[in-house]
């Protein structure tokens, strides 16, 4: 008994013991997180026929590049990257700095309503969103018709379906990064403003000099968050348009759940799921160059 109470003690001591205290973690971490994305690697080299797994090596890869949905989907997803983040990056960062000027009372308030949204469940607001853009009485179409402009199909024609679905991420996330940029605008000296009203400076010439490079590394944080979201989007287009009209709004999330969960090609998807790893690596290291790191100075 003396001699396994001394192991123990031997065995669990200053070195060790942060180790075994982080056990269960790792323990959990590498069953649902590293084999998970081993798994799903080599099993991109595999095709599910007759109930088994058969080796079919790059197959997957050379399919996946001679799949014309593959490739509407990769371009409907570019498509929101271009327009959305840029968008959304632009409303966060203008909505930050607006919600904490001096003159605003009732902050709290408005940075609750900006927040709100992305916490909204996505079934409830996709379904307000139907409503809203609905061909024969939705509030959008009756507003224009109002002005004395004709509706638009929104759902029922490519680029109004991709529109709805834009305004709807926009939406949703908008608020959601505003508070990220808000951490970012505290951390700004306010000796720098007062300066710069003592020099005569105006609210535009403050914040193009003073808060856009003071916050250039949280803005690189937003791009790069908001591009790998929406790289993986998928709740929207599933949702609100099911991937149509006739795979106009598919983002390569929904297509890659529609190969494995629809069509049970789980070799395929896994393939899939790599090339989007893939080009979100690329696009986020693209980014962090292009900003040299977000560095402020």
């Amino acid at each position: 008994m003396a001699g396994g109470k001394e192991r123990r003690r031997n065995f669990v001591n200053k070195k060790t013991a942060p180790y075994i205290f982080l056990l269960p973690m790792i323990v959990l971490f590498g069953v649902f997180m590293v084999y998970p994305v081993i798994k799903s690697l080599a099993l991109s080299f595999y095709d599910f026929e007759g109930g088994e797994y058969l080796f079919c090596g790059i197959n997957n890869y050379v399919t996946m590049f001679r799949d014309p949905v593959f490739w509407k989907s990769l371009g409907n997803t570019f498509i929101y990257l271009a327009i959305q983040v840029p968008v959304m990056v632009i409303l966060s960062l203008i909505l930050g700095v607006l919600v904490e000027e001096n003159f605003l009372k009732f902050r709290t308030c408005y940075r609750i309503s900006v927040f709100l949204p992305s916490v909204t469940a996505l079934v409830a607001y996709a379904m307000i969103f139907k409503l809203l853009f609905n061909t024969d009485f939705g509030l959008v179409n009756h507003f224009l018709r109002s002005v004395g402009w004709s509706g638009v199909d929104w759902l029922n024609s490519v680029w109004g379906a991709r529109a709805v679905v834009i305004m709807g991420i926009t939406w949703r996330w908008t608020g959601y990064n505003t508070i990220i940029m808000i951490a970012g605008l505290k951390g700004i000296p306010t000796e720098l403003y007062e300066s710069a009203d003592m020099d005569g400076a105006s609210f535009l010439q403050k914040f193009f000099r003073i808060t856009i490079p003071m916050v250039k590394s949280i803005i690189l944080f937003v791009s790069i968050t908001s591009t790998i979201g929406t790289l993986q989007l998928f709740d929207e287009s599933f949702v609100l348009t099911k991937g149509g009209p006739d795979n106009a709004t598919i983002t390569i999330g929904h297509y890659l759940y529609n190969t494995g969960f629809s069509y049970y090609k789980f070799g395929y998807a896994a393939a899939l799921s790599y090339a989007l790893v893939i080009i979100i690596g690329i696009l986020s290291f693209v980014q962090f160059k292009a900003t040299n790191g977000g560095d402020n100075s």
